[in-house]
């Protein structure tokens, strides 16, 4: 096996909550934060810098974040939808910033308002700004398989704007499936493109378990080299254009999968459990992934060591 490790970036105190029906306070939302800290991930999405009015549930990242101050070894980042949640990011102490691009035109006026030339516009300043200054740059590529408007999404498309951000200079170029409608095949296939294109060591990918194909989809990219991922603690999360879904693909079920497969993720599974109960008690509604009823009758079982 060429790389050993996989990256395992937790979404759920951003992707997770924002679209709570139940707002967690700035406590709560450190409690849950405190949680996952001690579970041995050492990337983190803390939240983002939107206006409070359109999305309460991230109200006060800033105070977050200097409430955590992150451990040596611990990396935070947050979503910036402009230029003016970049500056407030970097007041706040943040080293990486992430910005989101949809790969359609429809995507993105229903999602935020602007056209495709004008996000890819808004995220270029950003990203050119923050190498200027010395940030990290995520950039995230949105509906890449399937759009909730436009339908399935076309390879070319998205390997074009994938060219485009890794121009401007983004250090890592996310490939997401927010509404979940990719399946093992297209991931593999646009992956392969991707790599080929860009090098895996630049690429993450972000997936949704909506249709129960968000881990076969993470093995896929896996199969292509990709060896990051973004995931959410207990799944957590949702998304707006597919009303009841299940939300993004369960950290516990990604780190399971990929440890018994060989890789080493880092993580300890029992203290990973134990954010998911805290998780579900601060939320009131229990949270956990495909895996985690199985997972929690055997926490200190290590799926690598009965692989074969």
């Amino acid at each position: 096996m060429s790389d050993p490790q996989i990256v395992i970036n937790e979404v759920g105190l951003r992707d997770g909550l924002q679209s709570q029906p139940r707002h967690l306070s700035l406590d709560e939302r450190e409690a849950m934060a405190r949680a996952l800290l001690a579970t041995g991930i050492r990337h983190f999405e803390v939240g983002s810098f939107v206006s409070p009015k359109a999305v309460p549930q991230m109200a006060g990242t800033g105070e977050l974040i200097a409430r955590l101050s992150p451990p040596p070894g611990v990396a935070f980042s947050a979503l910036v939808p402009n230029m003016k949640g970049y500056e407030l990011a970097r007041a706040a102490g943040v080293e990486t910033v992430a910005v989101v691009v949809s790969a359609t035109e429809t995507m993105n006026r229903k999602n935020i308002n602007m056209g495709l030339d004008e996000t890819l516009a808004v995220a270029e300043a950003v990203i050119r700004r923050g190498r200027d200054e010395g940030a990290r740059v995520q950039a995230y590529l949105a509906v890449a398989w399937e759009c909730p408007f436009e339908g399935p999404t076309p390879r070319s498309v998205v390997r074009d704007q994938a060219q485009a951000l890794a121009g401007y200079g983004a250090d890592e170029i996310v490939i997401a499936d927010t509404i979940g409608a990719a399946n093992p095949a297209a991931v593999r296939a646009l992956m392969d493109d991707l790599v080929a294109d860009h090098g895996a060591e630049r690429l993450a990918c972000h997936f949704h378990d909506t249709r129960a194909m968000g881990l076969a989809n993470v093995y896929a990219a896996v199969e292509s080299g990709v060896r990051r991922f973004d995931s959410s603690v207990g799944g957590l999360g949702g998304c707006p254009f597919a009303p009841g879904a299940k939300g993004n693909v369960a950290t516990e079920d990604v780190v399971m999968l990929c440890e018994a497969m060989g890789f080493d993720t880092g993580v300890d599974m029992p203290a990973l459990l134990a954010a998911v109960a805290t998780v579900s008690e601060l939320i009131g509604t229990p949270q956990g992934g495909r895996a985690y009823y199985w997972l929690s009758k055997n926490p200190g079982m290590n799926p690598g060591k009965n692989a074969a």
